[in-house]
């Protein structure tokens, strides 16, 4: 009986410090954003380039402002300023047109070096998990692999953003619960429509006959992320073979992302240039000469 008294103590403990943690003063930016910050946005993160000035104004203050309150913490591995940076694009992307939104709802970001098992591991069976967000006592975080992060960034073609998806499960968890239905962004009358509408996107997937990625048809809520990537990624795509399901998606994040100019950058590379892979070398005496 005292060991259970001792455990109950803790977790109420726990529970009070969490619930002080999630709830501390907010921290505003209060200088200028760094031009070598700007400079990791422009090369790595398309949605950035696709903005105004003055949309990139926002964005930016939006990652500094999310780094502020939510820290991003490396298990087994370095977490570098892209890193960083890169986790706070994933959180602003779905949540760009709402300035005012807050994630009051996670503190730390937790990088792994690679995929994971449900019970945390980088070893042993199981390890097919990319990115998830916490709950129970792992509340207020979420665990990325570090490889899916700089994967989702790096190939803006395949309709797939682990972190966005992550990011997407915490907007739709603002109400209370993960169930696909972001009450804080969906309107009343267009609920019933858009359970409707997951219903019957789950069947087409189901009878191999979509382009979504199958992992939506597990539930509504894995879909709604699903689509999102989908959304953010590929709109003008999703625009042409889902015009439904872009057009709802386009009331949910009031963004018309399909008149963005998602175009990635191209890069040369001459044969003195430093290489792509980071090693310090030329490119003629590094990936040219492999």
């Amino acid at each position: 009986m005292e060991f259970a008294g001792l455990l109950f103590v803790g977790v109420v403990i726990f529970l009070i410090v969490r619930a002080v943690r999630l709830n501390s003063k907010w921290i505003n930016p209060t200088g200028n954003f760094d031009p070598s910050w700007a400079l990791i946005l422009d090369n790595k993160v398309t949605f950035y380039r696709s903005l105004s000035k003055e949309e990139k104004s926002l964005f930016e203050f939006k990652v500094q402002e999310f780094l502020l309150n939510c820290r991003v913490t490396g298990i087994k591995v370095e977490v570098t300023l892209e890193d960083k940076l890169l986790v706070a694009s994933s959180a602003i992307i779905p949540i760009f047109q709402f300035p005012k939104w807050r994630y009051s709802n996670i503190f730390e970001v937790l990088l792994y070096p690679q995929m994971f098992n449900e019970q945390f591991k980088t070893t042993g069976p199981g390890r097919n998990i990319l990115g998830m967000v916490g709950t129970g006592y792992m509340e207020g975080k979420m665990i990325l692999s570090k490889k899916a992060l700089q994967l989702g960034f790096s190939n803006e073609s395949d309709k797939k953003n682990t972190a966005v998806h992550e990011f997407i499960h915490l907007v739709d968890k603002a109400d209370g619960q993960i169930d696909g239905i972001p009450e804080l962004l969906l309107k009343n009358q267009y609920t019933i429509p858009w359970l409707d509408l997951i219903q019957k996107k789950i069947a087409e997937i189901y009878k191999n006959k979509s382009d979504i990625n199958p992992y939506g048809a597990t539930n509504k809520a894995e879909f709604f992320a699903v689509a999102s990537e989908y959304f953010f990624e590929r709109p003008k795509l999703l625009s042409k073979k889902h015009p439904e399901l872009y057009r709802t998606l386009e009331k949910i994040f009031s963004h018309k992302m399909s008149a963005r100019n998602l175009q990635k950058r191209r890069v040369i590379t001459e044969r003195n240039s430093p290489c792509p892979c980071g090693s310090g070398e030329k490119f003629k005496n590094c990936c040219n000469r492999k």
